[in-house]
């Protein structure tokens, strides 16, 4: 699939300098204000932007009322799922079409406030890479939320060394070359300080406001934090092992070329001492282990020369999506 202008001002060939990504999950009472308070906040600022909405498989009238909007703005972009892929997936997807050169991502439940955006710009303009926004007064219920989130974070920066005080705070601010570079999946969009602190980056947290929700209900609960834990394990994992893959998958085939080297040597001492005998059972699990012991290897010989060549992103949204332009699908599937 290929990309195509998108609008008629022009915006493929002069790309904006601010791209804002809004996921939207059956939030057909929330996109309208959103858009209005979006363009209240940003166009004082006097900086050419998109708005990015992305319909994460809605089945009430988001989709429609976000068309509607598109046909009368065409600084409005639509990204939609056929069906409900979850906050990553479509965040994943609006970074993947932003044109920006700054990406702003936050929620489309009103809780996040626009005009917090001026200050996530100036924070750019000092030279960080990524600015977080942390909800100081957070309006959420204190048992399934606030005191999950607070454990959870706390978990968060002492495994992954990135002290952030709240990961689950979608208003954050990119450049869009760094974040274009990180893989999303699962619940990751939380991981994202952790996941660029391997490239280096400049960070800062700063505070910001927080609405109690209008319209609708929370798409989030306790039933996801066990992905978050398993997701917290694999940033561990790929953090810790990043830098030296090599070292770290030979020190994991250590056990297994130990017991390979046991099964051969008594395979091969009951052969001198018994006159020819082989244990077959013993014999084959060396080969195993040994085989194993090859695989971790190699996979570390993988891994080093991949992180010598560099991150590609393999995984395209486009697939699963249909972006649209003045109301209209302007690519095909």
């Amino acid at each position: 699939m290929t990309d195509t202008p998108v609008s008629s001002d022009g915006a493929r060939h002069n790309p904006p300098r601010l791209s804002i990504i809004v996921p939207f999950f059956n939030e057909e009472d929330s996109i309208a204000p959103l858009y209005q308070a979006i363009v209240g906040a940003v166009e004082r600022l006097g900086v050419s932007f998109e708005m990015l909405f992305v319909n994460d498989g809605s089945t009430d009238q988001t989709l429609p009322r976000a068309v509607a909007i598109a046909k009368v703005d065409p600084r409005v972009r639509i990204v939609n799922f056929r069906r409900n892929y979850g906050q990553t997936a479509a965040m994943a997807a609006g970074i993947d079409n932003a044109r920006g050169g700054v990406l702003i991502t936050m929620d489309g439940d009103l809780q996040n406030d626009p005009a917090d955006i001026e200050h996530f710009l100036s924070w750019i303009d000092k030279g960080y890479d990524i600015v977080v926004g942390w909800r100081v007064n957070r309006q959420d219920k204190l048992l399934s939320r606030k005191i999950p989130s607070r454990i959870a974070n706390w978990l968060i920066g002492k495994v992954t060394g990135v002290p952030i005080k709240d990961n689950g705070c979608s208003l954050k601010a990119f450049r869009a070359k760094l974040i274009k570079q990180i893989p999303l999946y699962s619940e990751m969009h939380r991981f994202i300080p952790a996941m660029a602190s391997m490239a280096g980056p400049r960070l800062v947290e700063i505070e910001v406001r927080h609405h109690a929700r209008q319209f609708g209900q929370s798409k989030y609960g306790l039933s996801r934090i066990y992905k978050v834990l398993l997701d917290l394990m694999v940033i561990k994992t790929v953090t810790s092992f990043a830098s030296r893959p090599l070292l770290w998958f030979g020190f994991l085939s250590l056990p297994a070329l130990l017991l390979a080297i046991v099964a051969f040597t008594y395979t091969a001492i009951r052969f001198v001492m018994g006159d020819g005998d082989v244990s077959l059972p013993i014999a084959g699990t060396g080969f195993m282990f040994a085989a194993s012991a090859f695989i971790c290897i190699s996979s570390g010989m993988l891994g080093e020369l991949v992180f010598k060549l560099g991150d590609v992103r393999e995984f395209s949204f486009s697939s699963l999506t249909q972006r649209y332009a003045d109301g209209r699908p302007v690519v095909g599937d």
